[in-house]
């Protein structure tokens, strides 16, 4: 094996160490939700303290929590379901189903040959469930055989990341066209007929102030004093900024495309899917898994994740998000958005977690935390694309100008996106006084 996969397929029962990494970041598109309230400080329902009157994120053992009011009582039991199976067989059950998932994924994707769609659909099925395993063995590491998990941790992490580039730079190139289009008021074929006279009337050349302008502060376009109709000057560099970001973002793609596929024929991936497939007999679980009841071993770990989600949302400004157009997400600055995408990703590992111990149901109000803060990594990202775009040299003002407007639509993005996620996450109790 090379380096990078080595051992990854030994078995659970031999040592291999290896760095323990945290599940893989991949793109997962969903459209931005509407604005709805939730409880305090969790999904999982609740008064006024963190958790609830029951001080845990998943409500009692006995009832799956729906709603603010208590648990639903068309759910089943969660504890006789729990404390029938002990905790190696709740959490080998849902590992061999991802295991079988991630294996099916793969040989579609292997059977899927010139069909770009199929393929596609298949990574993102793969991905998918490298993630859900890779997320169960990062909350519930305890009763796992902790080497050989982490090693595979960190291998799925960096299969998942992998693959998800080239979508990623498909979904940005598009949610980037039709923010250019929206903006301008043109369709594709307008604005490329535009940038095609202007192509034939104008030099591209700009001045050294409009370019460091555009490259320090694209939300405060350069161009706007001495053009008198902004309208105008957006409309005039539409086309070309337009063409400038299709030429990055698909050459972007393009070598994502050849990483995915150098990745996915590799002998790392191979000893990773050799790792995937012992899994999916075979569960690295630590012999004390067999021994305790899976209600007394799995709701503990699973609330420690929600916890860890609470105290880090609990570091978000979410009092001045709540208020619309409070301008704080137009800088950017990619250390005021790193907390927020660190809250994604424990929003997924507390929502894998419910999987875990709650197959049967699913929490809206997380799903839909999830949906808010994907939503703004999509538009930080677009924000970064229209950025980097605008330092391009030799560009002209008008070309500066639109990739500005751009960047700056994309930073108001983010803004909704973060009060969209206040909104889920705060109380929709009625306010306070005294």
């Amino acid at each position: 094996m090379t380096p990078g996969g080595a051992g990854v397929a030994q078995r659970h029962d031999q040592s291999t160490g290896g760095p323990a990494g945290l599940l893989g970041i991949g793109y997962e598109p969903g459209r931005a939700p509407g604005a709805r309230a939730a409880v305090v400080d969790g999904p999982y329902g609740g008064n006024d303290g963190m958790y609830g009157p029951d001080d845990t994120a998943y409500g009692p053992v006995t009832a799956a929590r729906s709603g603010d009011d208590g648990a639903d009582p068309g759910t089943p039991d969660l504890g006789a379901e729990l404390a029938s199976h002990t905790a190696d067989e709740v959490l080998a059950d849902y590992l061999h189903q991802q295991s079988a998932d991630f294996l099916r994924s793969l040989r579609l994707h292997r059977e899927s040959g010139s069909d770009a769609e199929g393929a596609g659909e298949a990574a993102r099925q793969l991905r998918r469930a490298a993630r859900r395993i890779s997320a169960t063995l990062h909350t519930f590491r305890p009763l796992t055989e902790e080497d050989w998990a982490d090693q595979l941790r960190s291998e799925l992490g960096w299969l998942s990341g992998t693959l998800a580039r080239e979508q990623a730079c498909a979904a940005r190139r598009e949610r980037l066209m039709t923010a250019l289009q929206r903006l301008t008021g043109r369709g594709p074929e307008r604005s490329d007929r535009t940038g095609r006279g202007e192509r034939n009337k104008r030099s591209d050349r700009p001045t050294a102030s409009s370019t460091a302008a555009a490259a320090s502060s694209p939300s405060s376009p350069s161009a706007s004093s001495s053009d008198p109709d902004p309208d105008g000057a957006l409309s005039a560099g539409a086309a070309r900024a337009g063409a400038l970001l299709d030429r990055q973002l698909t050459l972007a793609r393009t070598r994502a495309h050849s990483a995915a596929l150098q990745a996915l024929g590799s002998s790392r991936f191979h000893a990773v899917a050799d790792s995937v497939a012992v899994l999916a007999s075979e569960a690295p679980l630590a012999r004390t898994a067999a021994e305790v009841p899976a209600d007394e071993a799995l709701p503990p770990l699973a609330e420690q994740a929600h916890r860890r989600l609470a105290e880090a949302v609990a570091a978000l400004p979410l009092s001045r998000a709540g208020y619309p157009y409070n301008a704080a997400a137009l800088a950017a600055d990619q250390r005021q958005d790193a907390p927020w995408h660190q809250v994604r990703m424990l929003v997924r590992l507390s929502r894998y977690a419910r999987e875990v111990i709650a197959p049967e149901t699913s929490d809206l109000r997380l799903a839909e935390a999830g949906r808010a803060l994907e939503w703004h990594r999509d538009a930080a990202e677009a924000a970064a694309a229209a950025a980097a775009a605008a330092r391009t040299p030799r560009i002209a003002p008008a070309t500066a100008y639109a990739l500005g407007v751009l960047h700056a639509d994309q930073r108001h993005e983010v803004e909704a996106a973060r009060f969209a996620f206040g909104r889920v996450w705060l109380p929709r109790t009625p306010d306070r006084t005294g």
